[in-house]
């Protein structure tokens, strides 16, 4: 399995793959959409770096139509790095985000930290979550059709898009910390409320209607200088 580098800057893509040749992992470079697509269909790609200005169909466009396809993680490059772009491009399915002009190594740490999470995705049941699922943590039900929280009374806990989303993004990632960064990345910036707010705002928000004491959380825990781990045993039905 390689690394696919789609950067149409000759300088860029070679200086890239010559860096993770020189670590051990195999890549490829390709210079647009066009041959990204005719190397996807010879060879296994564990991962894709790519650039959001490209020739032809841009970044975000194949990312949007990688994700109707492929699992295959991507890691988007731009040189705009306003916090809306940050935004659109994990809307259409980046699973992380680097400015131009960037360090080799701070791409090589995210490559690493991307793949550590989508082989912990890969194991964990929740990858098996669809519209009609049903899952159960510490006495509460979350229905995702209904996108309703129903605690063991039987008493539905109505819950705002924005906590919505960060349940679901703690559900999908059990046991494991979670920095603000990636809550917000998570969520994608879904609503007004979780991209204007801090993440802190919706996890205080959010405990204080699944805990029994907000004050002391066992749910979701606070790790310092980490971020938070939501620590309950999900099943599904």
């Amino acid at each position: 399995m390689c690394i696919l580098v789609v950067e149409d800057n000759r300088d860029i893509r070679e200086l890239v793959v010559r860096y993770l040749d020189e670590h051990g992992i195999q890549a490829l470079g390709v210079a647009d959409g066009r041959a990204m697509w005719a190397t996807l269909e010879r060879q296994n790609v564990k991962l894709i770096i790519l650039d959001l200005m490209l020739p032809g169909e841009d970044g975000l466009i194949l990312c949007r139509k990688l994700r109707e396809k492929f699992l295959i993680p991507v890691i988007m490059l731009t040189a705009l790095g306003s916090p809306a772009d940050r935004v659109v491009g994990l809307e259409m399915g980046a699973d992380d985000y680097l400015s131009k002009p960037f360090d080799p190594r701070e791409l090589l740490a995210r490559i690493k930290a991307v793949l550590r999470r989508c082989d912990g995705q890969k194991k964990s049941p929740t990858t098996q979550i669809g519209k009609n699922t049903l899952i159960h943590f510490a006495g509460w039900t979350l229905h995702m059709a209904r996108r309703e929280l129903v605690g063991a009374d039987n008493v539905v806990e109505p819950l705002s898009n924005g906590e919505f989303d960060l349940l679901l993004a703690f559900i999908h990632h059990p046991k494991q910390v979670l920095s603000r960064e990636r809550l917000l990345d998570l969520t994608h910036g879904k609503t007004t409320e979780s991209f204007d707010r801090s993440i802190d705002t919706q996890v205080m928000r959010l405990r204080r209607k699944i805990e029994i004491d907000s004050k002391d959380p066992h749910l979701i825990k606070t790790v310092w200088g980490g971020g938070y781990m939501f620590t309950p045993e999900i099943t599904l039905t």
